[in-house]
């Protein structure tokens, strides 16, 4: 009987390891995911600002946004897409961007929050560089497949005085 309870907690134990281990490799490669797609974003920006299309390509009809830019919540993709194309307009280029400190909250496997420290350079027709930070949030949810986000806050980080 003591044997029989041994290997009765013995196996309950390792189903307990497994399983976490197992949500820990799926949390995983969700935050591998999301911060690629978020990478990839900024790649195509860099390569054509004026690709909007390609750029919001995984936002959500229903995305919101919080931005430095707007006192007020940019309410669907179709405005965030009216915005972005106006403001491709300028003649400024990224030209480096990186996520530092990246954290990857998942939850229940469908909704991942990714929040970061964004630093970037912009070039502008003359040739004067600009770095660009801002403290960031992106939430995504999986529909189906795939995975789109549906918000974002980016907030001004201004540099210490």
């Amino acid at each position: 009987m003591k044997r029989m309870m041994l290997v009765l907690i013995a196996s309950a134990c390792c189903s307990a390891l497994t399983t976490h281990a197992f949500a820990q490799d799926a949390d995983k490669a969700i935050a591998d995911a999301v911060i690629a797609m978020t990478k990839a974003q900024w790649a195509v920006g860099m390569k054509d600002p004026t690709n909007v299309a390609a750029q919001s390509k995984d936002m959500s009809d229903d995305y919101t946004e919080f931005n430095g830019d707007y006192a007020t919540r940019i309410d669907g993709k179709a405005m965030n897409t009216r915005l972005a194309e106006a403001s491709a307009k300028d003649s400024s280029k990224g030209l480096a961007a990186e996520m530092a400190n990246p954290k990857v909250q998942v939850y229940n496997g469908d909704v991942a929050i990714l929040t970061y420290n964004y630093v970037g350079l912009t070039i502008n027709k003359d040739g004067t560089t600009t770095p660009g930070r801002a403290k960031s949030t992106r939430v995504f949810v999986k529909t189906g497949d795939k995975w789109m986000m549906v918000h974002a806050n980016f907030g001004s980080d201004p540099v210490p005085k």
